[in-house]
């Protein structure tokens, strides 16, 4: 699948099949991620791989009872969760270089959005899940201090088919020279 066709095939997927990813598959998603570009090439994201189902539904505990994600999370044979090295991505010698404070969420989209587009080519559903308790999260998987939980996905062969949501049209978004110019 080319990477044009990706972008536009790609759904957010919530319900999967219960079939296991090959480790070689995997290995190919997570590549993609590596090879995301970063801030001064500070790499910061780290992807812990779930596998356990017990680990699984505790992940999927920490979202509302109404997220629709919850069973994705528990169900899928994978969950993906993107963490971040804080202090690292947007710092010169310990300074913060922009007036956006640390990089890392930036970076870590870079990485997720390099994933998700490597599944969808695999043939692989994932859906991007931002809305959890991220302290329990941390807790649950044991990251050490420095280390922030940014989002999580599911992964795994989809059970469902979604069809495209509507986009803005380029010029709602895009301005040229200046704000407003068509």
């Amino acid at each position: 699948m080319e990477v044009l066709e990706a972008i536009k095939t790609r759904r957010s997927i919530r319900k999967y099949k219960s079939d296991p990813v090959a480790d070689r598959t995997l290995a190919t998603v997570l590549e993609a991620a590596r090879q995301a570009p970063s801030w001064a090439n500070t790499q910061c994201w780290h992807l812990v791989v779930v596998r356990d189902a017990e680990t699984k539904g505790k992940l999927s505990d920490t979202l509302n009872e109404t997220n629709p994600a919850r069973d994705a999370l528990r169900n899928a044979p994978l969950v993906i969760v993107a963490c971040a090295e804080t202090g690292k991505a947007g710092y010169k010698e310990g300074q913060v270089m922009t007036d956006k404070g640390d990089w890392f969420m930036f970076d870590v989209a870079l990485a997720m959005q390099n994933l998700v587009l490597a599944a969808h080519s695999l043939g692989l559903g994932t859906v991007y899940v931002g809305r959890f308790d991220a302290k329990k999260v941390a807790s649950i998987l044991s990251l050490p201090e420095g280390y922030r939980v940014v989002v999580m996905t599911p992964l795994g062969y989809p059970a469902e088919t979604k069809e495209p949501r509507p986009r803005k049209e380029l010029g709602e978004f895009v301005h040229y020279d200046k704000w407003g110019a068509e």
